[in-house]
């Protein structure tokens, strides 16, 4: 069978490579369904094979199931993100089964079954495998096969379409029960080669690995065939346009200007107290089916209805807010534009509370975060907002896959969602709640984007570095393209594309870092953090001074460090729940020294200038702080120009002695390292000082002249 709507990517030769061994051959299947997103979605889906493996305590073969364990993702999944469990003891659960209402404590007996002790947790769609008898298992997400199972003729158009070859089992929410229901299903329906879990999934399997992957495929390539055969004949697609696109630069133009606002009212920043207010990181996307749905007819018709999938309205809340802007409202008067969305976000909080007291049981967890996690702007695209931005990424990914099923569904029949109730009993699941509760501790800088300037090598690296091991997201920067592009291939490698964003900009230029900024808005949604890194130093005698090199310091130096901090005040205020600026200034800026006069000054003038910024942008709850470093030699460009020759000129010593000669004179008689100057910026910034501005932290080894006081 040609396929043409998904992805074929079975080798023969690597299956054969891994020989017999069927949970090998699971995990090459798992990885290569989860390769392709119109099958299933990140973190979705579940895979398993049974197998005869040798009882640990009498050596005898025993039937043991391999399932995709709770958590993790098809795609990436290894051995270590499987469960395997004794058949004969999944099924023993049958005789202790007490009905639905004892669903839950089902969950907990799984332990008992446990055949591999390093096995990740069992998930709760366990049972739907282990009560299937064929030796692989796959049960995925396909947004064509959803379309179908969230229509409401769906019965009828799986029956006429595959012919009775697949089953169908109404909406429940999975667990024991739904295993028994699927097994009963195959038990009156012994020729089908599937079944459609009604507005959730798809089941299909094989009695082995490749029949298995090729049975999923061929069922998800014939569904998908058949909507966009009938997609646009029925009636337009989502009812026809309503509005047109605004051009791209403009669109991204108008959602970096918007996203700072969207963040703050996200983050509860217009709430009665700071105190309130939890950070969100944000995400960005005009794509084309975004726009597709967002300009058309039946926006208003189908936002409100909600997802149905599961896993699509657990990573995006039940519904969206659709903003009520046209597409090129001017938005830069934060204040007016934020005074405008205000009523907006308080009735969709006001809705949120009503939907959970509405559908709340005597044991439900209390209620969550209240704010929209998806907010569509017609014209513009989608923002989405959760606690990382791998969550944010993510819920944008599960939107799009609603739309797909949205647009499915209504070309065939009409779009169906979860009824309210179902829903929350999904969303405020116990069993959820206790997988929230397991989650790690938040890092001091989880939900915080920084951006450090200067930070392609030395320092500004280095705090980087530290920033994202603490929780942060990152936007790196440089004026040398090419250093940067060797760091961000660094940062990908080490961290993954979620925890940075890069750009190149001139720290005196106006323009490269607007655009900078605009990088930082559309990547994460705003900026909470500023740490001015980028530097230069030229050590001449006050003869030997160049006009020109005077300027550049200057410029670089303290022109850089204003406009930076200039144009992050208006995101900082935008977001309405104030940042930190940290200026990385030097000794020198309090050390008379040989050879310094422009430096000297600048750096002194920058100093300065962190307290008159301190004083001045207290008001909004942005903290300036500075920290003076001396003689940080690894890793930077400073000292691999003229700087370094001209300092040890200017002490009479040998370049490579100057490390030992710098130590010497301090009082700890330490060299200083880049990441010694990182860890004095996360003292400012990781909660500890949240109520102090206008310092300066010397991290120098001790120089008894550099004392402020």
């Amino acid at each position: 069978m040609d396929f043409k709507h998904v992805s074929y990517l079975w080798d023969e030769a690597k299956a054969k490579s891994l020989g017999d061994n069927q949970v090998d051959l699971l995990i090459y299947r798992s990885n290569i369904l989860g390769a392709d997103l119109r099958l299933t979605n990140y973190g979705g889906g579940n895979t398993s094979c049974k197998v005869m493996e040798k009882h640990p305590l009498t050596g005898e073969l025993t039937e043991v199931m391999w399932v995709k364990g709770s958590g993790g993702d098809l795609g990436t999944l290894k051995k270590s993100g499987l469960a395997a469990l004794y058949m004969d003891r999944l099924n023993d659960l049958k005789k202790v089964y007490r009905g639905l209402q004892f669903e839950d404590e089902m969950v907990e007996l799984f332990n008992h079954c446990i055949y591999d002790l390093n096995s990740k947790a069992p998930s709760i769609d366990t049972p739907l495998h282990a009560f299937l008898p064929f030796k692989h298992i796959d049960h995925l997400h396909p947004d064509a096969l959803i379309s179908i199972a969230a229509s409401k003729d769906g019965k009828a158009i799986n029956h006429e379409l595959f012919e009775g070859k697949l089953g169908w089992v109404d909406w429940q929410r999975p667990g024991f029960d739904l295993g028994l229901k699927l097994a009963e299903c195959l038990a009156q329906n012994p020729d089908i080669k599937g079944i459609i879990l009604g507005q959730h999934g798809l089941f299909t399997w094989g009695d082995d690995c490749y029949s298995s992957y090729i049975n999923t495929l061929e069922v998800i390539e014939k569904a998908s065939e058949y909507l966009t055969t009938h997609e646009g004949k029925r009636r337009p697609v989502f009812g026809g346009v309503k509005l047109e696109s605004l051009p791209k630069e403009q669109r991204l133009a108008q959602a970096s200007k918007l996203a700072p606002v969207l963040r703050g009212l996200c983050s509860g920043a217009d709430l009665p107290t700071l105190e309130e207010t939890k950070g969100a990181i944000g995400h960005f996307t005009d794509d084309e089916r975004v726009l597709q749905f967002v300009n058309s007819h039946d926006l208003d018709k189908l936002a409100p209805l909600g997802t149905s999938c599961p896993d699509h309205f657990l990573r995006t809340k039940i519904r969206p807010l659709v903003l009520e802007l046209a597409p090129d409202e001017d938005v830069t008067d934060y204040k007016k534009i934020k005074e405008k969305l205000l009523p907006a976000f308080e009735e969709y909080r006001k809705g949120y509370v009503a939907y959970y007291e509405q559908c709340k049981h005597p044991n439900s967890p209390k209620i969550r975060d209240t704010n929209p996690v998806v907010i569509l702007w017609k014209g513009v695209g989608m923002f989405t907002f959760a606690k990382d931005k791998q969550t944010a990424r993510v819920a944008s990914e599960f939107y799009i896959n609603a739309i797909n099923v949205m647009r499915g569904a209504e070309a065939v029949s009409e779009y169906i969602s979860l009824p309210l109730q179902e829903a929350f009993n999904i969303e405020y699941w116990l069993l959820e709640e206790a997988k929230l509760q397991r989650m790690p501790k938040e890092k001091p800088l989880s939900r915080r984007v920084a951006l450090i300037t200067g930070s392609a090598g030395g320092i500004g690296k280095a705090i980087a570095k530290k920033f994202i091991s603490e929780g942060a997201c990152v936007v790196i920067c440089d004026n040398d393209a090419d250093r940067l592009k060797s760091a961000s291939e660094e940062f990908e490698k080490a961290y993954g594309k979620d925890s940075f964003a890069s750009g190149v900009v001139d720290v005196t230029d106006n323009q490269t870092i607007a655009n900078l900024y605009k990088t930082a808005s559309l990547a994460f949604g705003g900026v909470d953090i500023i740490v001015n890194s980028a530097g230069i130093s030229i050590s001449r005698t006050i003869e030997e001074t160049k006009e020109s090199e005077w300027d550049l310091m200057y410029d670089i130096l303290v022109k850089g460090q204003f406009l930076i901090t200039q144009h992050a005040t208006e995101i900082m205020r935008k977001q309405g729940f104030g940042g930190d600026v940290v200026n990385i200034v030097s000794k020198n800026a309090l050390v008379s020294g040989p050879n310094n006069a422009g430096y000297g000054s600048a750096k002194a003038a920058q100093l300065h200038m962190s307290r008159l910024l301190a004083a001045e942008l207290g008001k909004d709850k942005i903290r300036v702080n500075s920290i003076n470093p001396d003689a940080v030699i690894a890793d930077s460009k400073i000292w691999a120009g003229a700087w370094a020759e001209g300092r040890a000129k200017a002490y009479g010593v040998a370049i490579e002695d100057l490390p030992k000669f710098y130590a010497s004179r301090t009082l700890l008689n330490e060299i200083i390292l880049p990441e010694d100057i990182a860890n004095g910026v996360f003292a400012c910034v990781g909660g500890l000082l949240s109520k102090s501005t206008g310092n300066v932290i010397n991290v120098d080894g001790g120089l008894a002249a550099a004392f402020v006081r």
